[in-house]
């Protein structure tokens, strides 16, 4: 196998764990942190997983039109990450608690951060996900078939591991 091909299963693994995590506590983030209502939580929250599955039309442009695959995933995984930073930040109540009183003093700040995370982490999910797949088969050669079936066997666990396992551990680290 390709050296890439273990980078490419583990960097899979590791960004559908991430993002099944904060998927798993966003809406309590919404309704606990911010004190959105019920409503206003499960419209925002669907909003941004639709956003997700659209935005992979998107990662396709840009890779077939502009960067190629590898730049895409690249970029967009930086983005990724800062939009998952951001969405770090977002719930950090000192950010704006200058009365100490355990509440946030300024919580239209921590809503921006939070709607700029999730735009973020919307485009680097969504846009690496036409890319990934085709990336990984690109490693082999053309006498590697088997081996390039077996990657994708692999890739795909990876993938339903870490959001099975991701679905599982988060609920758990929260409480």
């Amino acid at each position: 196998y390709p050296l890439s091909i273990f980078f490419i299963v583990i960097n899979e693994f590791c960004e559908r764990f991430s993002y099944y995590g904060m998927r798993a506590v966003l809406v309590l983030y919404f309704k606990y942190f911010l004190q959105w209502d019920d409503n206003l939580s499960t419209a925002i929250y669907h909003t941004f997983v639709a956003l997700c599955y659209l935005t992979p039309i998107l990662g396709a442009l840009i890779a077939d039109s502009w960067l190629g695959k590898f730049k895409t995933i690249v970029s967009l995984s930086i983005v990724y990450t800062i939009g998952q930073a951001i969405m770090s930040v977002s719930s950090i109540n000192d950010l704006t608690d200058h009365n100490r009183d355990g509440s946030p003093d300024n919580v239209p700040v921590h809503v921006a951060l939070s709607m700029i995370g999730l735009i973020l982490i919307a485009l680097g999910t969504g846009g690496i996900k036409p890319c990934v797949s085709a990336f990984g088969g690109d490693q082999f050669k053309d006498d590697q078939e088997k081996q390039r079936t077996r990657f994708f066997s692999i890739f795909y666990l990876s993938i339903n591991a870490g959001s099975l396992l991701s679905t599982i551990v988060t609920p758990i680290l929260r409480g």
